[in-house]
């Protein structure tokens, strides 16, 4: 992306999500809120998107703002005692339904680059009495934890915002834990992006323009050290995607996908 540089991404990125985090209406993905629609509730969003009544039910008032693209919980398979980290981890929706399904002996680190979601997600988790979930500041690319130090990575709609995607996917490798893997819903391109909209920094905040090629973000797998790479488009996704840039013809180029890889234990 010639015309706007990592540094000014990251900061229209930051930008972005400090208002979604001081707003108190439900927003989604697309360059401005709603991106599913201005009178969707983030309950009624996050369920489009996959999530059950009971999930959104759950959590602490303010930790679902209806962000994302899809439900990585539904492929982390999650079980008691694991460490799990939530990439770009938001109002800490999805670290409190993991919490659910780790237990008190597992542990929960959302990791985001926006203070403003921080504080909230802190505050969530303040109400709801999670005591096994923590939130870091942090950069996806340059992860605030140890080597080797997580079994689960999640994440949803986050990693197609960052400038420099082959670094989060060595960072990923590099902490988790060998056998560790990878659960990921976010958006990838079917087709390759029109300059005009490779170029649009409102689109590039709103989960569009920085999609990368299904096979691109294969080989960045692999290349990091991932085995057992699926990626799996969501057609159906094109629906509410639609919705995110109407009159763009966005969907034409943009679905949702679950992407999942595993570090090798050798």
């Amino acid at each position: 992306m010639p015309s706007l540089k990592h540094d000014e991404i990251r900061q229209a990125v930051r930008q972005r999500y400090s208002e979604v985090a001081q707003s108190d209406a439900a927003c989604g993905c697309g360059p401005s809120c709603c991106g599913t629609g201005a009178n969707t509730s983030a309950a009624d969003a996050s369920v489009t998107l996959g999530y059950s009544q009971t999930d959104v039910a759950t959590v602490p008032d303010g930790a679902n703002m209806g962000l994302g693209c899809g439900n990585p919980q539904a492929i982390a398979a999650l079980t008691p005692g694991e460490t799990v980290l939530d990439l770009g981890s938001g109002g800490g929706f999805d670290c409190f339904l993991a919490a659910r399904q780790i237990g008190e002996h597992g542990h929960v680190i959302g990791v985001d680059m926006t203070p403003a979601m921080i504080s909230k997600a802190r505050a969530n988790a303040d109400q709801g009495g999670y005591h096994n979930v923590e939130f870091r500041l942090g950069e996806i690319e340059h992860l605030p934890l140890a080597d080797h130090s997580v079994d689960v990575i999640i994440s949803n709609c986050v990693i197609n915002l960052s400038p420099d995607k082959e670094r989060v996917f060595k960072e990923t490798f590099r902490v988790l834990k060998p056998g560790g893997r990878l659960a990921i819903s976010d958006v990838v391109a079917t087709a390759v992006l029109p300059e005009t909209v490779r170029h649009d920094i409102t689109l590039y905040t709103g989960c569009m323009a920085g999609a990368s090629l299904i096979d691109e973000i294969e080989s960045m797998l692999a290349a990091a050290g991932f085995v057992d790479i699926h990626l799996k488009p969501k057609n159906e996704s094109r629906s509410f995607i639609r919705d995110w840039a109407p009159g763009s013809k966005i969907e034409d180029y943009v679905v949702s996908a679950t992407i999942e890889a595993v570090k090798p234990r050798g």
